[in-house]
């Protein structure tokens, strides 16, 4: 054997030492070396990539924040979710419109078949991995780098969670270092149940049915098939699970919500997934086979009408109001102080946050509960669309609109606005009629802002008595009553249930202004000039006017006892967790005391009686109560409103067109008042009909302590003096006894008078007493009126003016066209302006008649003979005698002898008979009388004479009163000045 090896040795020798072998020895050294340095270099250069690369990984996360398990906790699951309204009573209302709509699920609501479906096909090895797969990412990152037609994707759940929430959809290898570092340490944090929740929370799954966007798998299930997502069955499941990898393009629906003609991508995108599911065990092939023939298209949902389009004035109202109190809490939880912020820096801060609190109310997952009665506003709705006392179309400046409404039901205890109508077209205008628009509320401010105050004040009570006159403004501009008629002197009751102009802006002025302010901002007007109340603001004048919402809301006041509570919509938002985030708090602020809201409510109520401007309400009702109110009208018929008020609730409604202009009247039969009070009562009608217990029709006003009843002298407002009493002056009306009269009526005195062309006059001293009658003056300093009486009322025939009666200055020229037929003197009516009557004399001197007026002319006698006729003055001055009249007091045929006798014994009586005539007139000029027999020949022989110095002493007399008379005007003007 030794010897076999060493001749094979031998052997082998030979053929190493051959030339061929040599060679090749030589070349498989040099390519072993070869080989060997080619790995070496390969280690080395895999080394240094792998450092390379692991440098260049680490220097695109190293700004990267390391979060905590908190942290995570508050991004991640801080999901985007929508926020719900709610009626009244927790009755469910709608979705707060979003970009994006989401509810929120945890897993063990969710169909174990969705789960299947989403693992077997966006991260087959989600329970065995750590947040990322080395193989598809590598995969992924080969496929992104080569351009390759597939692409297959190498994100975990993890993965898209974190790129969902944490970072954004850039595409670039420092986003996508990021997310694999972060999802690596968030496997360290959570379970895989966890995850995988936050993930069929988070995903985005296109649109629903209503066009909206949405995300999450109750949503998804929701608007895709009505159904919850626990009861999606696996057609379903894998339809939905295959929409996230390209959302917009495999969802079934448009835009607008209406079905795709072709949407075939999506339900390929489902067979592959149901594919996945078979091959990873999760369904049998029966149940593969007998999805692939579920008819996804014919069990898509119906859209179900978005809140918007069935309330969409309650959900901006709604939506808004929430977005301003989450602003509010923003603002504290920042800790900023918005009254120290310069007024720029201010409006840009809250511009700022309450575009952040819409989006945090959208997507906050916010329950919203608002006051709203769902019965009552639907049935209010309902009513405008069927009103036909709605006005004509009319051109404004954008084109035709339509008489718009706004109205608002508000409750007085509380001021939770119950229902309201916000317009007849959202589509046309979006403009909230009856919480944004600004109109002028005319004749409605009375009570607010003229008797209402000065009732509180004392000034006023119901039974006092004001001009109603033509007058001025403090500036000289004029105002009126509407229509342009007065009535002289009304009480407060009459003049606000009447709605007269004058009378309210006499109490306005007699108020102090910052009283009248600050009554204003106590019941909400808080958009007002630096100036403002100004005196026209009393009938409605404001500069920027009121919402309906404000208007009513003040007159609520009176329904609270004078207690004014702000109105509001919301009366809780809360998190879906149950965590209360805010709840209304009512404050009350006290405007008038409980007398004063009384007082006005009572006078009010009189508005809807006989002779109220809004009389034939109550015909326009289904039902009764204590109800009370007030209309109102604006320059021109440009607004026309009504607020109604009952011990429970307050409601205010308004019509007019969005670009100002006169409303029709009359229209189908009713004036535009009628008209507004017609829609009122078919809203309430409607409200009744839908829930009668909220308007609490049985109960009434009560009358609290401190009311009292009390007659008073109207004029003046004190205790009436038998002056007054004897004039009819008096009124007895509800008093706040706290303003009781304690001093007698010293606003008349007793005067003798005379009538002058139907108005009556103070007499003078020297006026003959047989043309005065006594009667009752009333001291013009109580009234601003110029010409106090033009505007007495009819009824007050014992009232004297406190004027003097018109005196020229004269003696009275010679009455003419004296003639006497058939027992009836007549004569021409004297053209001076101070006549106070006339006087009949016989022939002989004797007075046969006194006339106590200047207008009329004839008179009958019941004797035959000769007559003529004076003319007296207001001064007592009397007139030559007129040619003189003979006939008889019955009608014959001797009148023509009779007359030529008269005529030819005239001179004969004027000689016979003229010591009993001078007799007659010195009885009348001196108020006493003598006897036909006593000696007054004196008088007789220098009648003229005497006659002539009476006039001097008269004239005399009257330039001195006249200039008293003057003086006096003086001061009064300047009082008025002063007033």
């Amino acid at each position: 054997m030794h010897k076999f090896f060493e001749r094979l040795n031998h052997k082998l020798d030979k053929v190493k030492n051959h030339s061929f072998i040599k060679g090749l020895n030589i070349t498989s050294h040099v390519f072993w070396n070869l080989v060997l340095i080619s790995a070496v270099l390969m280690v080395m250069l895999a080394l240094f990539v792998g450092g390379a690369g692991a440098g260049y990984f680490v220097s695109l996360v190293e700004d990267q924040e390391d979060y905590s398990k908190e942290e995570f906790q508050q991004e991640v699951y801080n999901y985007e979710e929508v926020s719900d309204l709610y009626f009244d009573d927790d009755e469910y209302l709608g979705k707060i419109p979003a970009d994006l709509e989401r509810k929120e699920r945890s897993l063990d609501e969710m169909s174990n078949h969705l789960i299947h479906a989403v693992i077997s096909t966006e991260d087959e090895y989600f329970f065995e991995h750590k947040g990322v797969v080395p193989k598809a990412l590598f995969r992924a990152t080969y496929q992104e780098i080569t351009g390759a037609s597939t692409q297959t994707g190498g994100s975990t759940l993890t993965q898209q969670i974190i790129k969902n929430q944490l970072l954004t959809n850039e595409i670039s290898f420092d986003r996508k270092a990021k997310e694999i570092a972060l999802a690596l340490r968030m496997e360290n944090f959570f379970e895989k149940e966890e995850i995988l929740e936050a993930y069929l929370n988070i995903v985005p799954f296109g649109r629903n049915a209503n066009g909206r966007n949405i995300a999450g798998a109750q949503s998804a299930a929701e608007g895709l098939f009505g159904v919850d997502a626990s009861e999606l069955n696996i057609a379903q499941s894998a339809f939905i699970a295959g929409l996230p990898k390209n959302p917009f393009v495999y969802t079934p629906f448009a835009a607008g919500g209406e079905v795709k003609e072709d949407f075939d991508a999506g339900l390929n995108r489902m067979k592959l997934v149901l594919n996945n599911m078979h091959e990873n065990g999760f369904i049998t092939k029966e149940e593969y086979e007998e999805a692939l023939e579920y008819d996804i298209k014919n069990n898509l949902t119906d859209p179900s009408g978005s809140l918007v389009e069935d309330y969409p004035y309650l959900t901006y109202e709604a939506q808004d109001r929430a977005s301003r109190i989450i602003r509010e809490n923003l603002l504290e939880e920042d800790g900023i102080e918005i009254d120290d912020l310069d007024e720029e820096e201010r409006q840009e801060t809250l511009t700022q946050y309450l575009a952040q609190a819409k989006k945090e109310l959208a997507l906050g997952g916010y329950n919203v509960h608002l006051t709203i009665k769902k019965d009552i506003y639907d049935s209010m709705q309902e009513a405008v669309n069927n009103s036909e006392w709605f006005g004509p179309d009319r051109q404004g400046e954008d084109g035709t609109e339509p008489e718009e409404v706004g109205a608002i039901l508000i409750d007085n205890q509380t001021g939770a606005i119950l229902s309201f109508v916000g317009g007849r077209d959202f589509n046309r205008e979006n403009l909230n009629h009856a919480t944004q628009a600004y109109r002028q509320n005319g004749s409605t401010m009375k009570p607010l802002l003229a008797y209402g105050p000065a009732i509180d004040q004392g000034v006023v009570q119901p039974g006092t008595v004001l001009p109603d006159v033509p007058s001025e403004y403090r500036d000289g501009t004029e105002f009126t009553n509407f229509g342009g008629s007065y009535q002289g002197f009304v009480s407060v009751r009459e003049a606000l249930k009447e709605s007269r102009n004058v009378p309210a802006v006499k109490t306005f002025q007699r108020i102090e202004h910052e009283t009248s302010r600050q009554a204003l901002e106590d019941m909400g007007f808080q958009r007002l000039d630096p100036d403002e109340p100004y005196e026209s603001g009393s009938i409605g004048g404001l500069t920027y006017g009121a919402t309906v919402e404000q208007n009513t809301n003040a007159f609520a006041t009176f329904g609270n006892e004078g207690q004014f509570h702000d109105s509001y919509l919301i009366e809780k938002i809360e998190k879906k967790d149950g965590e209360t985030v805010y709840e209304h708090n009512a404050e009350n602020n006290k405007v008038f005391s409980p007398q004063t809201a009384f007082l006005t409510v009572d006078i009010l109520r009189d508005v809807l009686e006989p002779g109220g401007t809004a009389s034939a309400l109550p015909g326009m009702l289904k039902f009764g109560g204590d109800w009370a109110g007030k209309t109102g009208t604006t320059n021109d018929t440009k607004d026309s409103w009504f607020i109604g008020l009952n011990p429970n609730v307050t409601f205010g409604t308004w019509i007019g067109y969005d670009d100002p202009q006169a409303l029709a009247t009359p229209y189908k039969g009713l004036s535009y008042g009628a008209r507004t009070q017609q829609i009122w009562a078919e809203m309430m009608n409607a409200a009744y009909d839908a829930d009668p217990d909220v308007l609490g029709i049985d109960d009434e006003f009560e009358q609290p302590d401190g009311i009292v009843r009390q007659t008073i002298c109207g004029i003046s407002g004190k205790l009436p003096s038998s002056l007054c009493k004897e004039a009819g002056l008096t009124t007895t009306d509800y008093f706040n006894e706290e303003f009781l009269p304690s001093e007698t009526d010293d606003s008349l005195s007793e005067v003798s008078s005379v009538t002058i062309n139907g108005e009556r006059y103070k007499a003078y001293d020297s006026t003959p007493s047989d043309f005065t009658q006594s009667g009752v003056s009333i001291k013009e300093d109580y009234f601003d009126a110029d010409d106090m009486s033009e505007y007495l009322p009819d009824d007050w025939d014992n009232i004297v003016p406190d004027q003097s009666a018109p005196n020229n200055g004269r003696r009275p020229s010679q009455v003419t066209g004296v003639s006497f037929n058939g027992g009836q003197i007549t004569w021409n009516q004297h053209p001076d302006n101070d006549i106070v009557g006339y006087r009949i004399y016989s022939r002989d001197g004797s007075r046969v008649k006194t006339v106590r007026s200047n207008t009329t002319t004839s008179t009958s006698v019941n004797t035959n003979g000769k007559f003529f006729v004076t003319a007296v003055d207001s001064r007592g001055r009397q007139s030559t005698e007129s040619n003189s009249a003979e006939g008889s007091s019955q009608n014959n045929d001797d009148n023509e002898e009779d007359n030529d006798y008269g005529d030819s014994s005239n001179n004969e009586s004027n000689n016979d008979n003229s010591n009993e005539k001078n007799n007659d007139r010195s009885n009348d000029n001196n108020n006493g009388g003598r006897e036909e027999g006593d000696d007054s020949s004196s008088e007789d022989n220098n009648r003229e004479e005497d006659s002539d110095t009476e006039q001097d002493n008269n004239d005399t007399n009257e330039d001195d009163n006249t200039d008293e008379e003057n003086d006096g005007d003086d001061n009064d003007n300047s009082e008025d000045d002063d007033d």
